[in-house]
């Protein structure tokens, strides 16, 4: 047997929207992917783009970074976080993380921000580690009071919850998705921001499309451009797929618990092995991260070599190239997120797990555990 990282999902209904795009059907896949989305996670608006990074960048755009400022964000998030960042010669500035959850550490983000006031400190952005939040009220509170914006990083929060209110509606000024995360790669490519704000929305709408405008009154390849945007736009068909998945999500959802809670049980006191928190009822379980003790990458590699491929989130920042020698970086610059790093090991769960997977997954580890000293 053998157990990928991911899988995609192809039913019914979203073979029954891409052939409405290739049949020509009189539907705006896009415009209506923004309507659903933005009922389903309770924001007043949504754009589609072509990928969850362009999602980011377009954030950064629309907040009008600039050569100089300063973005704050975690050290243990995808690449692309700081990417976006940099590409506007702007600069990123890392933050430790919590042990337990992975995710930005609340009390070294609110020194940080209290040392560091400045007019070039433009945001804060929080990356929701396997979907699982912080204390968002905290968070909006510190970025009020030092008056910095909040993009949210979820990735791998899409359909999550906050209090019961789902992420995108509980309070960022901009919230970015991604419909095909790092490792859990879809048949399509597809982002989405949202935000509540009518001028970010507006400037984000102008921005994704070369900053065109249009006199309504006007020939149709009559045009002008008003500032400097990009292209952003997502495909139809792409767009078609994604919306059929997404009123799958609060299912997928509920059978990734199922799966964490039989992971959990099944692999509680294996040797070697250390299973997340399962006290947050609200944690989607998008990943589903143990901590190896004992040479994390041998342990991978067998699990591989057996059948089952895992996920790496992340390395840290601090550890690539680029932002290593950039910044003058060290390696214990930032202990908790460097020894997380050396344990953490992501598991297959999706929604289309069968039991018989989950349990091929959880006999293979304690197979390997036993083998280990």
């Amino acid at each position: 047997m053998k157990i990928p990282f991911s899988r995609y999902i192809s039913g019914r209904k979203e073979h029954s929207n891409v052939s409405d795009v290739l049949d020509g059907e009189d539907v705006n896949q896009i415009e209506e992917l923004e309507d659903e989305f933005k009922t389903y996670v309770g924001a007043e608006y949504a754009l589609a783009t072509s990928h969850g990074t362009s999602a980011l960048h377009l954030a950064m755009l629309a907040l009008d970074l600039k050569r100089g400022d300063k973005v704050v964000c975690s050290v243990n998030a995808h690449p692309n976080v700081p990417e976006v960042v940099r590409h506007f010669d702007a600069e990123p500035v890392f933050i430790d993380i919590d042990a337990n959850t992975y995710n930005i550490n609340l009390e070294a983000l609110e020194v940080y921000l209290q040392e560091n006031r400045s007019k070039k400190l433009k945001a804060v952005v929080v990356t929701h580690v396997a979907g699982q939040c912080i204390d968002l009220e905290r968070l909006y509170a510190m970025a009020k009071a030092n008056d910095v914006k909040v993009v949210e990083d979820a990735c791998d929060a899409l359909g999550a919850t906050y209090n019961g209110e789902k992420i995108g509606s509980t309070g960022a000024d901009i919230t970015c998705f991604n419909f095909s995360s790092h490792l859990r790669k879809n048949v399509c490519n597809g982002g989405m921001l949202v935000t509540n704000d009518d001028e970010i929305m507006e400037r984000a709408r102008l921005l994704a499309n070369h900053a065109i405008v249009r006199d309504e009154d006007a020939l149709e390849y009559i045009y002008d451009v008003v500032d400097i945007g990009n292209d952003y736009s997502l495909s139809q068909l792409n767009a078609a797929y994604i919306r059929a998945q997404i009123q799958e999500q609060d299912h997928n959802i509920a059978r990734q618990r199922e799966i964490a809670k039989i992971y959990s049980e099944a692999l509680s006191g294996v040797e070697h092995v250390t299973i997340p928190d399962m006290s947050n009822d609200e944690h989607p379980f998008s990943l589903y991260i143990i901590k190896i003790d004992k040479n994390r990458d041998s342990f991978a590699v067998d699990l591989r070599d057996a059948g089952v491929e895992t996920g790496l989130h992340y390395i840290p920042l601090h550890l690539l190239t680029y932002y290593k020698s950039k910044y003058a970086l060290r390696v214990n610059d930032f202990p908790v997120a460097l020894r997380s790093f050396q344990q953490v090991l992501s598991l297959p769960i999706y929604a289309s797990m069968e039991d018989k997977e989950v349990k091929f997954v959880i006999d293979t580890i304690k197979k390997i555990a036993k083998t280990k000293v």
